[in-house]
This record gives structure tokens, C-alpha cells and sequence, in this order.
């Protein structure tokens, strides 16, 4: 897997701009005077099985934000936490169980700010053994795992629209079997898949 990890460094290597849920939606219009605040999520391509798989959660149905959405392990940056990378390792652990030594972390894709004003740093690791997941079940339905090639290939990504606040917003999806991927974590998948193209 050295082959990976060289291809990952390359492209984590040329930052290109960040994102934006706005990108799709020029029309939307973007809040004066917001502070952005940092979050980190965690990439987490786990190498154990027969081929890489990029480790995803399913949100509680229970939660007042985003209440049953795909996401990746990660969340707000605390003041306890160092840095983003920090708090996506400390998240990461609270929400699956993830032990913050096992993942090698490689690098960070340019950060995606969010309309909810989180300006989201994607952590990017590799796991090269298994853990036992111990999900938050008052924050995490589901743990799951898609093949990263699926996510890696750009023809699998699909840009949908539905109704927001009264106005239409698009968004990239990549679904992937019973799994609808959207919006920000869709989008930041799309990232990794536009750098690694390059």
C-alpha cells in the first residue's frame, strides 16, 4: 500500500482552493460578517480488507442537526484540542471507538466551509489495523465502509437539487448502495477524488 500512500501525499501536496456548499449555488446568498468556525473531520481509508475503504457514519435519527445524514467521524474544533487534526482524532474516538494512535495521518484536503458556518477541515488516514467499533449511539446509527475506488471515480458523483429555506439548491451525492452520500461529505469526497486525479 506504499503505492497509496505516495499517491495520497502527492496529491494532499498540491493544495488546490478550498470548497463551499455556496460553489453549486451562486444564487444563494452568502451571510455578511459570519465567523467561520473550525471543525475536522477524518478521512479514514482502512487497509485491512481485500481493497481500501473509506470508513463513513450514519447520523442518529435523534439529532437536531443533520438528524440521520452521511458523515465522516469528526466535528467542531474544542479549545482543548491542539488543532483540527486534533479534533477530528478526538471525535473520531468518541463517535466509533477509534483508538487516536492507530490512524497514520497523511495529509488534509483544502477545507470546505459549510452554510451552518463550520469552516471543515477533512483529515485524511490510513488505517493499517482493524479496531472494535463502540459507536455513540446518541450521536451514531451506523458505521459503515465504502470502496474507495467508488468514491475515487468521478462518474459516480451526481449533482441533485431540492428546496431549501424557499430557494433550490444543488449539491453533489455519490451514493452508494443503500447509502444516499450528500452534501458535505459528498462534496468533500469529490475533493479527494479531483486530487487524486491530477
Amino acid at each position: 500500500m506504499s503505492d497509496l500512500r505516495s499517491k495520497l501525499h502527492r496529491a494532499l501536496s498540491a493544495q488546490g482552493e478550498g470548497s463551499s456548499d455556496f460553489d453549486l449555488n451562486p444564487d444563494l446568498a452568502v451571510p455578511g460578517a459570519r465567523r467561520l468556525r473550525p471543525a475536522g473531520v477524518l478521512v479514514a481509508i482502512s487497509l485491512v480488507e481485500d481493497r481500501p475503504r473509506v470508513i463513513l457514519t450514519k447520523r442518529s435519527s435523534a439529532l437536531k442537526h443533520h438528524p440521520g445524514q452521511i458523515a465522516f467521524p469528526g466535528g467542531k474544533q474544542d479549545e482543548s484540542d491542539a488543532d483540527v487534526t486534533a479534533a477530528a482524532l478526538r471525535e473520531a474516538w468518541e463517535e466509533i471507538g477509534l483508538p487516536p494512535e492507530l490512524p497514520e495521518v497523511i495529509g488534509h484536503l483544502p477545507s470546505h466551509e459549510t452554510v451552518t458556518s463550520f469552516l471543515v477541515t477533512p483529515v485524511v488516514a490510513l488505517l493499517h489495523e482493524g479496531f472494535e467499533i463502540r459507536r455513540e449511539a446518541g450521536e451514531v446509527a451506523e458505521v459503515f465502509s465504502v470502496p474507495l475506488s467508488h468514491v475515487l471515480d468521478p462518474d459516480n458523483y451526481i449533482i441533485a437539487a431540492r428546496s431549501w429555506r424557499g430557494t433550490r439548491r444543488h449539491y453533489y451525492t455519490v451514493p452508494f448502495g443503500p447509502y444516499y452520500i450528500w452534501g458535505a461529505t459528498a462534496r468533500m469526497l469529490r475533493g479527494l477524488a479531483g486530487a487524486m486525479a491530477e
